[in-house]
């Protein structure tokens, strides 16, 4: 009987209020599904587009090329200075590749949110009971704090690197001075990656020479 009250100890008042209020963070990953259906509909809205583009449809190639911020070869006057941009007829392949890597910035940022979610749950709020399911994720059988740290740095160098490509993609219409923001950013990204792995290891074995 002894051993069964050691297994489930009885929670003080004061106790069971505070390890209670974790059940506060609900409604933050029950936000991050509907921000995850936004996304889900910025896909499909960029994807239609696309499509709608790529059989000649004027306006959905407007609507493209405005949201990727794309300009076409600059128009200058005799003495140099940029007077226009040659009007876009149709879909060229910088534009599409603009637009995929959008979508798998779109696609990247939603397994990310599914990580938080999920992986944030499981380890902050309750568990989830997944055990022996066919679709559950691989790392949510030894998923902690300190793992789910590592996966979102390694989610969000994928994500930086998605942007940066794009720029570079489109470098004509960033100013040098941007160009080389982005890259010092995305190099701290890296960095602090890096950083977060070696920590998260080094604690790892100083657990491990412990027991």
């Amino acid at each position: 009987m002894s051993s069964e009250k050691n297994l489930n100890p009885r929670l003080g008042l004061l106790p069971q209020l505070i390890f209670g209020s974790r059940w506060l963070q609900l409604p933050l990953y029950l936000g991050l599904i509907l921000a995850q259906a936004v996304y889900v509909y910025q896909f499909w809205t960029e994807l239609v587009h696309l499509i709608e583009a790529a059989f000649g449809h004027q306006e959905a190639l407007v609507t493209l090329v405005k949201s990727i911020g794309y300009k076409a070869a600059a128009i200058k006057d005799a003495s140099g200075a940029v007077i226009g941009y040659e009007p876009i007829a149709k879909l060229n392949e910088t534009i599409i590749m603009l637009v995929v890597l959008g979508l798998i910035d779109v696609v990247m940022i939603s397994n990310l949110l599914i990580m938080v979610i999920v992986g944030g749950y499981e380890t902050f709020v309750s568990r989830m009971n997944l055990d022996g399911h066919p679709d559950q994720p691989e790392w949510l059988s030894h998923v902690n704090a300190s793992v789910l740290k590592v996966k979102l740095a390694t989610a969000i160098i994928g994500i930086s690197s998605i942007h940066l490509l794009k720029t570079f993609i489109n470098a004509d219409n960033y100013s040098e001075k941007t160009l080389m923001w982005q890259t010092l950013i995305h190099i701290a990204f890296l960095l602090s990656a890096m950083a977060i792995a070696m920590t998260d290891r080094l604690l790892g074995h100083a657990k491990d020479a412990q027991h």
